[in-house]
């Protein structure tokens, strides 16, 4: 399959009258945050977006996005592949008010001035908040084992007095 080129920029509300399908790839050279977060990537997103109009009459644009990423394990410092798919599922808006307004099934994204979406900024966002928060091996896979996760010995917390013995000592008093 030949790999074409996304645009970046896209009309949501012209490209969902022209109920057009956008499949092809963006460059993750292209995406600065994403690759400050990884140790490195594939060189291309496959991208899967569909536009359209749904049965309320609102525009909505879907689709998956399609990768790979080395990420740098958390618990023994070593590198590992971890595959990337995202869903998504947009609505274009005006403003605040449009956004409260749209069904929970769709997330909000703001247009600019001539009723545009940068999509390249969007699907770096998805991508981002797909990767793990703490990127770990499995732990059959990795070197570091819970043995080696174990420091020391801890000492058992000493007895405090507890504070309310006098009480009890004055109840015991009185009956």
């Amino acid at each position: 399959m030949q790999k074409v080129k996304l645009p970046h920029q896209v009309e949501p509300v012209k490209s969902a009258l022209n109920r057009s399908d956008y499949e092809g790839v963006i460059a993750t050279k292209d995406m600065a945050r994403l690759m400050g977060s990884v140790v490195s990537s594939d060189e291309w997103v496959e991208v899967k977006v569909q536009f359209e109009k749904d049965a309320q009459g609102l525009t909505v644009f879907h689709g998956t996005l399609d990768t790979a990423v080395v990420l740098l394990c958390q618990r023994c410092n070593e590198a590992f592949d971890c595959p990337l798919h995202v869903d998504f599922c947009y609505s274009p808006v005006q403003g605040q008010q449009d956004a409260e307004a749209l069904p929970e099934a769709y997330d909000p994204v703001e247009v600019g001035d001539h009723g545009e979406v940068n999509l390249l900024q969007l699907l770096e966002d998805e991508l981002i908040l797909s990767l793990p928060i703490v990127p770990l091996h499995a732990e059959e896979a990795c070197a570091v084992t819970s043995d080696d996760m174990q420091f020391g010995e801890i000492e058992p917390e000493q007895k405090q007095p507890n504070p309310f013995a006098v009480l009890k000592e004055l109840k015991r008093d009185q009956e």
